[in-house]
């Protein structure tokens, strides 16, 4: 294959089409491909589902020898490696799944020259035995490249940190020639620096593509209760769809999966505390079933290759803006319509505030966590467009993007400036000693038990909030700490203080403007047309459900998930076109050389039928 590739006049777009099955390179691929090809070091920023992998796997394809590839989870090497095999590329995986019989084939296949691509986990790359391996593959110069995937996790600031990652700076050191490529979806400034830093690819370029998700829609929800919140959301959408719910707790991933298969939805948890044969079957599931929905906290979701995820939801929120777009950036994949939601409120916040202080790491990483979180909260906050806000984040501009809650349904934004002098009179008269909830009893002039007990009637901001209800004081109290007037002191056991912010405010100096409680339902959760049909006349349709059927046997056959065959935005351009010969089989996007040699006569037995 290599070697009629480079007989081309462009082998690169030669094994774009002949191998993958796509016409033409997105965004800056063809620029990378060339610079790697060419035998250069890069470190490439691209969001989910931008075409990461391609960018390595084509030079490898191009350059002699085996591409070496270091990615950190397991499940991530298998759906790569099988995926690879379907379009006809020789590739393994070396990780510690593998018996040691079969990991000693794999290590003589690579020696004899056997694979394009080899995909290793980072700690037995590592290992004397592996480094002795390249040593004497780059002695007869049969080393393609090293692909560094998911490398924000060389970050000790970042969300996915792996020890092993900070010491791959070997590679060059011992393979100075060897064209290295870092790639990530997910990294702010201070990320891509260590990056850089730690991996030694100073002086190497820096490919940049846009990080903008067009197909997903983003919604930002004020948690009231969440699980009913949750599941409203999916009967109304998302019904029968794969998808993802984060959690932060093991025991609410275990609660909230078995009280969503109380409800009819077929979900499953995930998390570290499960047994590995356990976490290993729920995740072959969601991998290889239709519309299976996981219930994990973070362990879960890093590598999982599944184009075709309709949502990701998260009851909990996380730690920063980079965590938040890598989870949600699992979503539609495929180019397809796919939602972000997330039921966000007070609590949250406290809790992330508590890990961050009770935390040993040192002084700097506690700053680090507690900015990210500040901008995280800011998002949650957002009165205009959460798309321009995120993006922003990551050095980014853009225009409203009208696929957000905030576009599709505008709050209100009103002067809040008198309610927050009020909660902020009351923080201070209360001796910063309370939680949300009794100073909004005591802004109510509600007589509780604990406000009798501490004497809170006589004060003077006892009963002074009584325009406000319930709800409208938790809001306030939520942005108030959200725009750094109130802090929340963990020493306490999560009461509120005044910020040094505060003072302007309560002087009159400053105003405060608010966003609106949005009651009732949001037209932001409208039910869309099923993503892949979108379009499909009734005969495409009944076409399209054919195709399906064909490709989950296929899948059983090959012992693959579904997707690895074909991808379902495959399958509707062919319900779609209906091609009528191989020849025009062969112009589908994802079709290839190899998969229209293998399923072109099935194919077009039902495209014909």
């Amino acid at each position: 294959m290599k070697d009629q590739s480079q007989l081309e006049v462009n082998p690169a777009r030669s094994v774009l089409k002949k191998v993958f099955g796509y016409a033409a390179f997105r965004g800056p691929q063809a620029e990378i491909v060339e610079h790697v090809a060419a035998g250069g070091d890069c470190l490439v920023l691209m969001p989910t589902g931008g075409g990461k992998s391609l960018c390595y796997q084509i030079p490898a394809l191009l350059r002699p020898g085996t591409g070496i590839v270091v990615s950190p989870l397991i499940a991530l090497m298998q759906d790569q490696v099988a995926a690879l095999r379907e379009a006809g590329v020789r590739a393994a995986f070396l990780n510690s799944s593998m018996s040691s019989a079969d990991a000693v084939a794999v290590e003589r296949g690579l020696i004899n020259g056997d694979y394009d691509l080899v995909y290793v986990a980072p700690e037995r790359l590592l290992t004397p035995r592996f480094l002795q391996l390249l040593e004497r593959l780059q002695s007869c110069a049969r080393l393609a490249l090293f692909a560094i995937d998911e490398a924000h996790c060389v970050s000790q600031w970042g969300h996915d940190f792996r020890p092993e990652y900070m010491q791959l700076a070997l590679l060059h050191e011992r393979f100075p020639d060897v064209p290295r490529i870092a790639l990530t979806a997910t990294a702010d400034r201070v990320t891509r620096a260590e990056i850089v830093q730690r991996l030694g690819l100073e002086g190497a370029p820096l490919f940049v593509s846009s990080f903008d998700r067009p197909n997903i829609r983003y919604r930002i929800v004020e948690k009231a209760n969440a699980r009913a919140q949750l599941l409203a959301f999916l009967r109304a959408e998302h019904m029968g769809d794969a998808g993802i719910v984060y959690c932060l707790s093991r025991r609410k991933v275990e609660e909230t999966a078995a009280w969503l298969a109380d409800q009819g939805v077929v979900a499953l948890p995930y998390h570290a505390g499960m047994d590995a044969d356990t976490r290993n079957r729920h995740q072959a599931r969601f991998q290889r079933e239709e519309g299976v929905v996981v219930v994990a906290t973070i362990a879960f979701g890093m590598g999982i290759d599944k184009p075709d995820v309709r949502f990701v939801a998260h009851l909990d929120l996380p730690k920063s803006i980079e965590g938040y777009y890598q989870e949600t950036g699992r979503a539609g994949r495929d180019g397809l319509p796919a939602d972000a939601w997330m039921a966000y409120g007070l609590g949250d916040v406290v809790n992330q505030r508590r890990m961050i202080d009770a935390s040993t790491a040192e002084a700097q990483y506690k700053r680090i966590a507690s900015a990210k979180l500040d901008a995280l909260l800011g998002l949650c906050e957002a009165s205009s467009c959460r798309r321009v806000r995120l993006l922003n984040y990551f050095d980014e501009t853009s225009a409203p993007c009208g696929n957000c809650d905030v576009c599709l349904e505008p709050p209100q934004v009103w002067d809040g400036t008198v309610a927050a002098q009020k909660a902020l009179s009351c923080v201070y008269r209360t001796g910063q000693r309370f939680g949300a909830v009794h100073l909004i009893d005591v802004l109510l002039g509600k007589e509780t038990e604990r406000v009798q007990q501490w004497g809170h009637r006589t004060l003077s901001t006892f009963g002074i909030g009584k325009e406000l209800d319930e709800k409208a004081w938790r809001t306030v109290f939520r942005q108030l700490v959200a725009q750094g007037l109130i802090a929340v002191d963990h020493a306490g056991h999560g009461s509120l203080k005044l910020a040094d912010a505060s003072r302007a405010v309560l002087r009159g100096e400053q105003a405060v403007y608010l966003r609106q409680a949005q009651p009732g339902k949001s037209r932001a959760g409208t039910r869309r047309p099923p993503a892949t049909t979108d379009g499909l006349d009734p005969a495409a349709e009944r076409l399209w459900l054919r195709l399906r059927e064909w490709r989950a046997a296929i899948a059983r056959e090959h012992g693959v998930p579904a997707y690895v065959v074909f991808h379902d935005a495959t399958l509707a351009e062919l319900a779609r076109t209906r091609p009528q010969s191989k020849a025009e089989l062969g112009q589908v996007s994802g079709v290839g050389t190899r998969k229209l040699e293998r399923y072109g006569p099935a194919l077009l037995e039902l495209l014909l039928g």
